[in-house]
């Protein structure tokens, strides 16, 4: 399964070089020690619509988690149990999804499989992009029973 943790931004890349880094570290990670069963990727879209036509257009559809301050939290155990479902259930694509700064669309709410929130704290983007990518780590670890998750 693919995993991509996509986000809309004009700039492409987040105005923190930092959080680039970090993005790319866990998802490193990931290319390091998956094995087979999940590879993870970040891309970066222009606006909504063309994130939405690139998931729409794959055969079958990517599976849409949007990460939305009103969508549904989860612990990192109960994220990991989705993804993993998904996984099982042979989803070949699952995309996490930073929308844009005024917050998704009627449209793109209605046409995610997941609405997710990671809290009731209003991040920075270019944050929620770093923790983002961290809980997709994290799930993997979890689901594979791999020391850095330590259930705390």
């Amino acid at each position: 399964m693919r995993v991509v943790l996509a986000s809309v931004s004009a700039r492409g890349k987040s105005k923190l070089a930092a959080v680039d880094q970090v993005v790319e570290e866990y998802l490193g990670r990931l290319q390091r020690g998956a094995g087979k069963w999940l590879e993870a990727s970040a891309r970066n879209f222009s606006s909504e619509a063309e994130l939405l036509a690139a998931a729409q257009k794959l055969k079958p559809p990517a599976t849409l988690a949007l990460l939305d301050s009103a969508g549904r939290q989860m612990s990192s155990e109960q994220f990991a149990a989705w993804l993993g479902q998904r996984r099982d259930a042979g989803a070949p694509q699952v995309w996490l999804a930073v929308g844009p700064a005024d917050g998704w669309s009627a449209a793109a709410l209605a046409r995610a499989d997941l609405k997710l929130s990671l809290g009731p704290m209003t991040l920075a983007h270019e944050l929620a992009r770093a923790v983002a990518a961290e809980q997709i780590y994290r799930a993997w670890a979890i689901l594979e029973g791999h020391p850095y998750h330590r259930g705390h």
